[in-house]
């Protein structure tokens, strides 16, 4: 048997190559090619990045429709859809991430690219941690759809306080333990400065470092959310990975044509909260009536989601561009 038909987490490693590999490709190509050097990007410009992932991802779901069968190439696809709809709720984290550190336009875009690559990496120990538990104890799938239940139910009645980034427990850690320059240093996320008294150089972050790990964290906490939901739909760790990771990947693209606007989807979080709800019902149901089929579950992810941002864009559009809307889970 060769090395790449070698079984690994359920798929050969052929299988895995092939995915990281075009990965990788993508994040050279953006950053070696397509943006190479500190420029702002454009709504325009962002939608046509948006698009090309979204094919990519696309195509890459017809690849495994085809070599692995129509129920795995329809989960990756509704996990792909739930993935990203569940993510836009970071654009308004990160467009107040970038705004509590004064990030200019023209550097948000070097913190996002290396924030994608903390996510493949994090998201592949989180997403490995929960086909481990979901291996040796399959009752945990049960304890995911009732927290998806729950989350869902918690955000339909959660109410719109502002988040105060300056007050998070995230950002005063981080200064803690990491000492951090009072200004930007062009898009260097640390530089060399003398300490005080002794006058020896030393490393410090600055606030562009400082804005990256709490998008990290951010993420993490968003995880806690997503991961599950994907793992409702498909206990495959290779559907779950790569379907997470193609719908993060074209958010930073998406970002700097939503921020702006972001607040025109205030009401796209009851769907999405319905979505929670109908993601984790999913998992008892499957136990007590018997499976949900793939089509009827993307089906009706993308009726929820559908409808949420025709009403979102229908009770917001006479709404002032300041009249922004609050998110509904803190980092």
């Amino acid at each position: 048997m060769s090395f790449f038909a070698t079984d690994f987490l359920g798929q050969p490693v052929g299988a895995w190559a092939i995915f990281f590999v075009v990965i990788i490709a993508l994040l050279a190509f953006d950053l070696g090619i397509a943006n190479r050097g500190d420029h702002e990007i454009g709504i325009k410009r962002s939608l046509i990045f948006s698009a090309f992932y979204i094919g990519v991802a696309l195509l890459f779901g017809a690849w495994i429709w085809f070599s692995q069968g129509p129920v795995s190439g329809m989960n990756y696809l509704t996990g792909f859809v739930v993935e990203k709809s569940l993510a836009l709720d970071n654009i308004f984290v990160i467009s107040l991430i970038f705004g509590t550190f004064a990030i200019p336009r023209a550097y948000q875009h070097r913190v996002l690219f290396w924030g994608i690559v903390g996510v493949v990496i994090l998201r592949a120990i989180m997403i490995g941690l929960g086909a481990a538990l979901i291996s040796n104890f399959a009752w945990i799938l049960y304890v995911f759809g009732a927290f998806l239940v729950f989350t869902g139910i918690k955000m339909l009645f959660a109410g719109d306080e502002p988040m105060n980034l300056e007050e998070s427990k995230i950002i005063r850690f981080v200064r803690r333990i990491v000492p951090v320059t009072p200004a930007l240093h062009g898009h260097k996320f640390f530089v060399r400065q003398p300490e005080p008294g002794t006058g020896a150089m030393k490393l410090v972050a600055t606030p562009l470092f400082l804005a990256l790990i709490t998008i990290e964290i951010a993420d993490i906490v968003f995880a806690v959310d997503s991961v599950p939901a994907v793992f409702a739909i498909t206990t495959d760790p290779y559907i779950v990975y790569t379907s997470n990771i193609f719908a993060i990947l074209g958010l930073r693209a998406l970002y700097f044509a939503l921020a702006a606007a972001v607040h025109r989807f205030h009401y796209l979080k009851y769907a999405l909260a319905l979505v929670l709800v109908a993601v984790g019902a999913k998992i008892f149901w499957a136990h007590l009536v018997g499976p949900v089929p793939s089509a009827i579950s993307l089906g009706l992810t993308m009726a929820l989601l559908a409808g949420g941002v025709i009403v979102s864009l229908w009770k917001t559009r006479n709404d002032p561009v300041e009249n922004h809307a609050k998110p509904h889970r803190s980092a």
